[in-house]
């Protein structure tokens, strides 16, 4: 499981992305063009109450519908990578969020809309893993930190761009935003389809029951831990500023930060020579960090000094974890171990606002946040015996 390698040391002498190889890049632009496009997102709930007159429970549960429709999304996306093959799903996952936004951006009546809106929920996560598995497949073990690094960091920055793009175009009829959102899914999906080599036909394998392998399994309950605690920084944090009184600008700072810390740090740091567990070792102890001095916190230049150390953290374990992953999985089945991992987010996302509102109600801000903490020191703590787990069989 370890990622030492010559070749890696020596790389990250200069730069941890230079010698990738050119679907690693051309991946990477396709999800940050369309990582920027879905700004439209969070005016998902303003249309549905301005523009077709739902109520806010309607809304809220409509909106609950769509991140259900997420979890089978990705599971059929690993499916369909594995048997289909990666720029298929790729482009099929893109073309389909183009026809769904573009549905809601024509629906005249609220049930078309609602049905627009649970398929873009079916569609949106199919590209998450051909994508990752398409990085594996190019890149030997000692590279994919890096890879899946350079990933991260590109989605970082996109992230940055979508919000000030969605502030900016906000005062526009928000219909018109979803139809942009379509065009640049269509783009990357023509990008895909252009650039990225063709699928080989998958050969006849021995079934692989992907659900019984109890390392999968192990480490999807660790990446939901994390994920959970990654869940809690996004839902918390801006509550936690607002108890300061603190101005609500301070969350996008906030963002901001964390989002230049992943980039600028995984551009200087030299950390390839480190074996995944040391590394997410290193991560959980900085995670924990950031968020015991979180809970401290009283200005916004402290919690901007705590946005770097939880950002560091999430640095290491982001790659690690999808590194450990893909290394699980033979090679025709790794769209389906990657899609089962990746159901971390989906579980993180619907326990995360449970977890913050009742340490919120019960302990306050500082409890949440050390209680968070204590939960990233333990998993720090346990990585040696996680390390005898997953070692191959």
């Amino acid at each position: 499981m370890g990622t030492t390698s010559r070749v890696a040391a020596g790389r990250g002498l200069t730069s941890p992305w230079r010698g990738l190889a050119p679907v690693v890049w051309i991946l990477v632009v396709a999800r940050a063009v369309n990582r920027i496009g879905a700004f439209t997102l969070p005016f998902l709930g303003v249309v549905l109450t301005l523009e077709f007159g739902a109520s806010l429970s309607q809304t809220g549960l409509i909106l609950a519908l769509f991140g259900a429709a997420t979890i089978p999304s990705r599971l059929l996306g690993g499916q369909l990578a594995d048997r289909l093959g990666r720029r298929r799903t790729i482009v099929l996952g893109l073309t389909g969020c183009a026809v769904a936004q573009t549905w809601i951006a024509v629906s005249a009546q609220l049930w078309s809309a609602i049905v627009a809106t649970l398929l873009l929920g079916l569609v949106f996560e199919i590209y998450e893993p051909p994508s990752q598995a398409t990085i594996a497949d190019v890149t030997t073990p000692a590279d994919r930190p890096a890879a899946y690094g350079l990933l991260g960091a590109a989605m970082a920055a996109a992230g940055v761009l979508a919000g000030l793009l969605a502030a900016a175009l906000s005062h526009w009829d928000l219909r018109w935003l979803f139809a942009a959102d379509a065009a640049s899914c269509l783009a990357c999906a023509i990008l895909v389809a252009r650039a990225l080599p063709a699928d080989v036909r998958p050969e006849k394998e021995a079934k692989t029951r992907v659900w019984r392998d109890r390392r999968l399994l192990l480490l999807l309950a660790g990446g939901t831990v994390f994920a959970t605690l990654a869940m809690q920084l996004v839902i918390g944090l801006p509550l936690s500023l607002l108890e300061q009184g603190l101005p609500k600008s301070g969350a996008g700072f906030v963002l901001a930060v964390s989002a230049v810390t992943m980039i600028v740090a995984q551009r200087l740091l030299r950390v390839q020579h480190l074996d995944d567990f040391r590394a997410m070792t290193i991560g959980y102890v900085l995670l924990a960090a950031g968020l015991a001095v979180t809970a401290w916190a009283s200005s916004l230049t402290v919690f901007l000094a705590a946005t770097v150390l939880w950002s560091l953290g999430e640095m290491f374990l982001l790659t690690r974890y999808l590194t450990l992953a893909s290394g699980l999985a033979p090679d025709h089945a790794r769209g389906r171990y990657l899609a089962v991992f990746g159901l971390s987010w989906g579980i993180a996302t619907a326990i995360a606002p449970l977890t913050v509102t009742r340490l919120l109600e019960s302990a306050g801000p500082k409890g949440l946040w050390l209680t968070s903490a204590a939960v990233a020191v333990v998993l720090a703590a346990l990585q040696k015996w996680f390390r005898t787990r997953l070692a191959p069989a």
